[in-house]
């Protein structure tokens, strides 16, 4: 029997869908019985198993505090908040009760726990309260900061150890200790009388509240196998069986079985052959040893190195076996090439929070640009009263903020995350006593941080690497006679309507206009990035001038790519190209990045507070390298000879297929109605140059989040591979209108690793969706 959201439906494939599978019941040996009185209480079990309970600080947690939650100078209420028996998550009250689900943020999700007035609401609003009673839990993706005060400052000392506890353990645990805790948080609340026995009923609403419809007489017969008391209940070590059978990953035991042998357990000769088939590199008996010793869980086997399946699939869901290559997560490519050789995350109106038209600006904005290793950031500068200059989008609604502000922000939050450089990008509307007032401030709020003259007398003209670690480059205006030849003076940011071929004479008026108005102590600033006019191109771009910085809309980036070509791509080897986002993107979309990467630009500047997939390929793009925000381009777009043309990149030369096997544990799209479940499809889409864009997708799964299985294989042809970036895309069909998104993950092409691999999905704005994961089977073949 289907239930859940399935209606008829107008398939959209050949194929017919596959019908949702559940592992098949299998007899186990039963777990050992809990010695915590079963599964009483299973919230605390968790904690017991994150060796909090004992703590005072979560304990205290446990009980809930009073907290006053501070929005503006009226607003601020009184809000109960206590933390869930989970010990991943933390609820709240509202004035208007909602949904269960709004009443709850999760742990995982926290960004940073700031103490004392450290946010822009607690400066702004919270002067009435001592610092020590204050704390601030900043949130990744778009959520906004929660700003309270406690009653005393210990109570809020005890939320700040407390929450930086949690978050260590949470970092800490294994992926299967995530999905224990997840399965026991849904099974808390699948049991409704709170009786720690299950009943049939309580059961099936269990299997709805983890995505997956089951056969009533299938659930029934795995139900009665478990119940070895035989009285319609399952209680303590039955309900474990269930979880077990339930959480059976049978192509796991396919691939064990298949090196293990009669046997099964793998020695460590199978599992070097099992490593050497995935083409680990570095596959030695060593090697192998030391997976037995770091992921097995049974001591017994662990002494006579030999792995169980248990300890098996712990290696594939920990991050050895996930797809991204773990090398590559932390700094590992050569950082002493000019900045000129590297893409560099960068932003486009950093200050807004929301649409470009009548959104909020915010210093919060900046910490959270950097928090995603952001190292370009953009600053709208305008007259503000008082003879201090203040950053918005001018001539719309949004709000306004301080200079001295945003440049406190730079100060303390540019290095938390990556410690290579930080490039402010100028756009400057003020007048010369303002502009002054703009590098009075940058000097005595970044001191020594700030790049105030060239670091190598004896190569002015060369471009710093990024291992000038902790400083802060200016972008912006130039006065004539300090730098540019030909004496001309530009906005930061180039207007989609300005005229190539204007007279020389109006352009000499202009440049006498705009001398006028440049600021000498802020032109002094703009030391290795001064902003420039991209004259010409064609028929060669002209000679190399590496202190001097480009801004380009993506219309005429777009036009110089397309008629420029490889004269584009050399110019962008020598020196730096700001690309920002089309002015009449109202809502402050954003453009698709891949094709300025392609030609070798660096500053690809987005909109960060605009989700979207172009934000997810700019998160793929900067993941690797310790995300840092730096990211060495392939060398065909570092040579300044370079023949290198994305619209004519040569033959196929590289085999790329995907087997997509399974999904696990996907996460429901509406938690408010038990009988929705997802049908989900995969999508695999590569970006790169023109000729390798394309994307494919498996069939849907019907009514089955839980543990779908499609395995289907898709295969592409590649002949830029260095430039390619896959996005591994989930999502919930649907016949009638545009499927739903569940979750993706995106990386570049170098960085994948080949054999069995774990994807762990993440959320619209990069939130992890653990324990969601693809399982899939990868392999790469260059020619």
């Amino acid at each position: 029997m289907l239930c859940g959201r399935w209606r008829s439906r107008h398939r959209r494939h050949e194929e017919p869908p596959v019908p949702a599978q559940v592992a098949a019941p299998v007899a186990l040996p039963s777990p050992p019985a809990p010695q915590d009185g079963g599964n009483k209480r299973p919230g605390l079990r968790a904690l017991k198993k994150m060796g909090l309970t004992e703590d005072e600080d979560v304990r205290a947690m446990l009980r809930g505090s009073r907290l006053c939650k501070i929005r503006s100078r009226t607003w601020q209420k009184e809000r109960l908040y206590r933390l869930q028996e989970d010990g991943l998550s933390v609820w709240f009250q509202r004035r208007i009760p909602r949904a269960p689900s709004q009443h709850i943020f999760f742990v995982q999700h926290i960004e940073t726990v700031r103490e004392g007035h450290q946010s822009e609401g607690l400066r702004r609003f919270g002067g009435a309260f001592e610092p020590a009673r204050c704390l601030t839990i900043a949130f990744k993706g778009r959520r906004k900061n929660l700003d309270l005060v406690a009653p005393t400052a210990e109570e809020a000392q005890r939320w700040v150890r407390g929450l930086a506890k949690l978050r260590v353990r949470l970092d800490a645990m294994s992926q299967r200790e995530r999905l224990d805790h997840w399965i026991h948080f849904y099974l808390h609340r699948a049991d409704s009388n709170q009786d720690s026995k299950m009943s049939f009923k309580e059961i099936k609403n269990l299997l709805r509240m983890v995505n997956v419809d089951m056969n009533d007489m299938y659930a029934y017969c795995l139900f009665k196998e478990c119940d070895r008391s035989n009285n319609e209940w399952l209680e303590g070590p039955e309900i474990e069986e269930f979880l077990r059978r339930l959480l059976k990953r049978p192509e796991l035991e396919e691939i064990f079985h298949r090196y293990s042998g009669e046997d099964r357990v793998l020695s460590t000769p199978e599992l070097l052959e099992f490593l050497e088939d995935q083409g680990e590199e570095g596959a030695t008996l060593a090697h192998a040893q030391q997976l037995i010793h770091t992921y097995e869980l049974n001591e017994t086997a662990k002494q006579h190195e030999l792995m169980t399946l248990d300890g098996f699939m712990m290696y594939l869901l920990s991050p050895e076996g996930a797809a991204l290559n773990p090398a590559h997560t932390c700094v590992f490519q050569d950082m002493n090439q000019p900045l000129a050789h590297y893409f560099i995350s960068s932003s486009h109106n950093t200050y807004l929070t929301d649409s470009q038209i009548g959104g909020p600006s915010s210093t919060e904005a900046y910490v959270r640009a950097f928090a995603q290793g952001c190292r370009c950031v953009e600053l709208d500068c305008w007259e503000g009263p008082g003879g201090e200059p203040v950053i918005y989008h001018g001539h719309t609604l949004t709000s306004k903020i301080l200079f001295r502000d945003v440049i406190q922000a730079v100060r303390d939050h540019a290095f938390t995350l990556s410690p290579y450089p930080v490039i402010l990008s100028l756009e400057n509307h003020c007048g010369l006593e303002q502009q002054a007032a703009m590098a009075r401030h940058l000097h005595t709020i970044l001191g020594d941080m700030l790049v105030t003259q060239l670091l190598d007398s004896q190569n002015p003209e060369e471009l710093p690497s990024p291992e000038l670690k902790g400083r802060v480059l200016v972008k912006g205006k130039k006065l004539p006679a300090a730098r540019n030849e030909d004496g001309r003076i530009l906005s930061d940011r180039e207007e989609d309507n300005e005229d190539e071929d204007e007279e020389e004479e109006a352009g000499a008026a202009e440049q006498r206009r705009r001398a006028k108005q440049i600021s000498p102590e802020l032109s002094a600033l703009a030391v290795y990035c001064c902003a420039t006019r991209l004259r010409t191109l064609r028929p060669a771009p002209g000679p190399p001038q590496p202190c001097q910085v480009s801004s380009l809309s993506e219309r005429k980036a777009k036009k110089l790519i397309r008629e420029a070509g490889n004269s584009f791509i050399r110019h962008n080897a020598c020196q730096l190209t700001r690309v920002y986002p089309l002015g009449l993107r109202m809502n402050s979309a954003n453009y698709n990045p891949q094709e300025m990467w392609n030609s070798g630009c660096q500053l690809v500047a987005l909109n960060f507070q605009t989700p979207g997939y172009e934000m997810d390929l700019n998160a793929g793009r900067f993941l690797i390298n310790g995300q840092c925000g730096y990211v060495l381009k392939p060398a065909c777009l570092r040579q300044p000879d370079t023949s290198f043309d994305p619209e004519c990149p040569g033959p196929p030369r590289t085999t790329f297929t995907i087997q997509v096997l399974t999904a696990q544990q996907l996460p429901k799209l509406n938690a408010e109605k038990p009988n929705s479940i997802v049908d989900p499809l995969v999508r695999i889409e590569i970006h790169g140059v023109p000729a390798d864009c394309a994307c494919k997708e498996t069939n849907y799964v019907l009514n089955n989040g839980f543990n779908p299985r499609w395995g289907q294989t898709l295969q592409f042809q590649l002949r830029a591979p260095e430039l390619v970036l896959v996005r591994f895309v989930v999502e919930d069909y649907d016949a009638t209108s545009p499927n739903d998104f569940v979750g993706q993950f995106t990386l570049p092409l170098s960085s994948l690793k080949q054999g069995y691999r774990h994807i762990h999905l993440l959320s619209k704005d990069g939130a992890s969706l653990s324990p969601a994961t693809l399982f899939v089977h990868i392999c790469i073949q260059r020619s």
